[in-house]
Parts: structure tokens; sequence; C-alpha cells
């Protein structure tokens, strides 16, 4: 879509282009400013930056949580003046730490409630200061502003810049870094502080594969629970090269530990992989697939023991679903994503008792293939437990979706020949009108529809 219409324009030429940019400068204040870009020199665009960051800084005003989108913008064609004018890396490293010196007085005048204000610093403006990090020669000085920067970062949205040090500097100028931080961990009073100094040397450790360093201040830095140091400090084992102490890691971490298990799980994989623990591998594969049935989690079997054991595998599985008394909706789902659509209709009748309307975001696209399908018993099972859930809970606004549940089954009715010893449509239509007469909106909307 962009290549054509890029040739359509290119092909009405110059004069109109500039005609329409020009129209549309009338009511955008966005393309106002990218034509102003577009037309200044370097240094008048850098002279706009200027000025605009010292009339925020000034500014009074507070911008609602309804008018962040547009201050973001206002902040993301400040980062744009900045591109469009620097050509000496240095320039651009002072002007972007001045950006950054002024995230007080910006976060402080907006409700940042989603985060967009912040990801201008974590990610836009973390990307211009690497790139003039980059090209400045003076390393040690780009060294000590990352340093001065990150100590104080009151609003969390500096340490990102911790985060970009190895594209920009040495091992030898970082390790420095590491020792300046360690030092005001050491003497800092307040914890909070300390905790903060520790986790920019758990970063620089992670980024120069230090693994002793980093195992070290994460033992010391951690307040939560110890498995989630505990997998921490192995990926940085595993991503230094060290497969066997990030496995003695992993290990630590106490059976039946649920935090993290996804992390954990995952990063043991890799790491059987890597010492080519084959067994061990097979069978966390296994218990993976089997405590979360999915097509991802049983090709990612598959792709160990092979392809070729498949039926094998999903007839052994298939089999495990049905005997359960319980009824999980992620089997369903599975059963009815490897083809198993009779399968999953009994599966959903035989458990219909455990069927909870609540359950909506995984229930309405259920019924919707059953339906599809051509299984009425089943869709119209499920819908029932939506519709009762909206009118048992009497919740009023969402009787727009119960109305549309309830014209669902219906029509689905007249398609049902046999009801497996569960209510006929009309007594289910009688028994609710009997529990919730009274929700005459509801009814209304209903004969209406």
């Amino acid at each position: 879509m962009q290549d054509s219409y890029k040739k359509k324009l290119i092909s009405l030429g110059a004069e109109a282009l500039t005609d329409a940019l020009l129209e549309l400068t009338k009511t955008s204040e966005t393309a106002l400013d990218q034509v102003e870009r577009m037309v200044s020199e370097p240094e008048e665009n850098i002279q706009r930056f200027k000025k605009e960051l010292s009339s925020i800084k000034r500014s009074q005003y507070y911008y609602k949580w309804d008018e962040t989108e547009y201050f973001a913008r206002k902040l993301g064609g400040l980062l744009e003046d900045l591109k469009a004018g620097v050509k000496d890396p240095d320039t651009g490293l002072e002007l972007i730490t001045l950006f950054y010196k002024a995230d007080g007085k910006i976060m402080d005048q907006c409700d940042d409630s989603d985060g967009i204000i912040g990801d201008i610093f974590v990610y836009c403006a973390k990307e211009l200061f690497i790139e003039y990090a980059k090209a400045c020669e003076d390393k040690e000085k780009v060294a000590g502003v990352i340093l001065k920067l990150c100590k104080d970062d009151s609003y969390g949205v500096r340490t990102g810049l911790i985060d970009g040090a190895s594209q920009c500097l040495p091992e030898e100028l970082i390790r420095e870094m590491i020792r300046k931080f360690q030092e005001a961990a050491k003497y800092e009073e307040d914890e909070f502080s300390r905790r903060h100094n520790l986790t920019l040397i758990e970063s620089l450790a992670r980024q120069i594969k230090d693994a002793e360093l980093y195992k070290k201040t994460r033992l010391e830095s951690f307040a939560e629970r110890p498995a989630a140091a505990y997998i921490d400090i192995a990926r940085v084992y595993f991503e230094s090269g060290d497969a066997n102490t990030a496995l003695s890691w992993i290990e630590k971490i106490p059976e039946g530990e649920r935090f993290r298990r996804y992390e954990s799980e995952h990063l043991l994989i890799d790491i059987y992989k890597e010492l080519g623990y084959r067994d061990k591998l097979e069978k966390i594969l296994y218990d993976i697939f089997r405590s979360h049935h999915s097509v991802e989690t049983l090709q990612e079997l598959l792709d160990v023991i092979g392809d070729d054991k498949r039926d094998e595998v999903v007839s052994s599985e298939v089999m495990s679903i049905i005997s359960s008394e319980k009824l999980d909706l992620d089997d369903a789902e599975f059963l009815i994503s490897i083809d198993k659509i009779y399968e999953a209709e009994k599966y959903i009748i035989k458990r219909a008792g455990q069927l909870d309307g609540d359950h909506y975001t995984s229930l309405i696209p259920l019924a919707k293939t059953m339906a599809d399908a051509g299984h009425m018993l089943a869709a119209s099972i499920i819908y029932r437990s939506l519709l009762c859930s909206i009118l048992d809970r009497g919740y009023s606004k969402a009787y727009y979706y119960a109305v549309d549940y309830l014209k669902r089954l219906d029509r689905m009715a007249v398609m049902v020949l046999d009801w497996k010893g569960f209510e006929d449509h009309e007594t289910f239509k009688q028994g609710i009108y009997n529990d919730h007469k009274r929700k005459r909106s509801f009814w209304g909307s209903y004969e209406d529809k």
C-alpha cells in the first residue's frame, strides 16, 4: 500500500505535493512542525529544540490523562528537531542530556497513568542518546554523563541508559562505573537508593557477562522470594557461556515453586539443549505439554522427539483429557485445534455443570466454533451459561449481549434433535423467565430485537 501511494504521489509532481502539504499545515500542528523542520537550517532546528524545552520547563500547565497523547507528540517533535539539527555527536549528547535533566518538570506536569510520556524517555530519547554516545570519541565523557544521569533517577526513566552502556562504552570504562556504583551503595544510608545502585551494577555486570559479579550483587539486593534471584543468576551464567553453573542455580528453586515458572522452565529447556541432556529435555517438554495442552507446546515437544510420534502423543493425551472429570477450557480448545471436534463436544457436554459464564473471554469463541461446526447442543449449553451469568448478576450494562445470546439460542434450538437429558429450549427459556421476569429492561430489549 505504501509503495503504491509513493509512486502515485511522485507522479503528481513537486508543486502539487507542496500545495497539499501547505494546506495540511493549516489544520495539523504536527504537519506544520514537520514542514518547519524540513525547511530550517540545522542550527534553527537546534534553537527550536532549546526554546521549546525551556518553554516546557517553565510551563505551569497540567496535562490531564486524556491530553497526554498530545503532550507525547509534542515531546516527540522535540526529539525530531534534535535529529534534524545535530551534526556533531558531542552537541547531540549535550542536548539530549538536557532533555533527560528536564524529566522532573515533564513528568510532574502530566497524568502519565498509561506510561506514554515515560516511554518517550525509555525508548525514543534513549535511542537518540545511544546514537550520539556511540559517535562520541571521548568515551570517558560519555561514561560520566551516564553515571550522573542514572545515579539520580527519581522518576525511573533514566535507568535505560545503563542498559545501553555496552553499546557505546568499552569494558574498562564500564568496570570503572561499576566501582563507583559499588562505592555509592556501600555508603548509602537510604535503602531505596542503595538498591538502586545495586540494580545499576547488575545491569552492567550482565552486559559484560561477569556472572560472578552479577551473582554477588543480585544476592545482596534481592528483596522478593529467592526463586526470582536464582532464575536471574542462572540466566546470566547461561548467557556468559556457563550452562553447568546456570543449571546448579535453577536447581536451587524449591520444588513446586510457581513464581516465574514459565521463565524458569524455558531457561531449563535452553540449558538442557546446550548440555545435550536429551532425556531431561524430553521430560520437561512432556511436563509442560501435559500441564498446558496447546498446539505450541505440542510442537515444541515434537521438535525434540520427532514428528513421527505425533499420533502416539496426541492419542494418549486425548484419552487423558477425556478421562479427566475436571473441565479445562484450554483442553477443550486444544481438542478443537487438533481437529477433534466430536471429542470436544462430548468433553463439554459431560462437564456442562462446570461451565462458568463469567469466563466469557474463553467461552464466546468456543461457543462460536462449536456452532459453526454444527454442534448445536454444545454451543447451546455454552451460550446458556453466558446468558445466565449476566442475568444472575443483574449486570444491566451487559443485557445487550444477553439478548444476543438468547436470540442465538432461539435460532439454534430448531437444529438440536436430541437434548441428551438437558432441558429443551422452551423449558429452559421459561425457567429463566420465571427467575428473572422482573428484569424488564432485558425482556423489553429482547422483544424489541
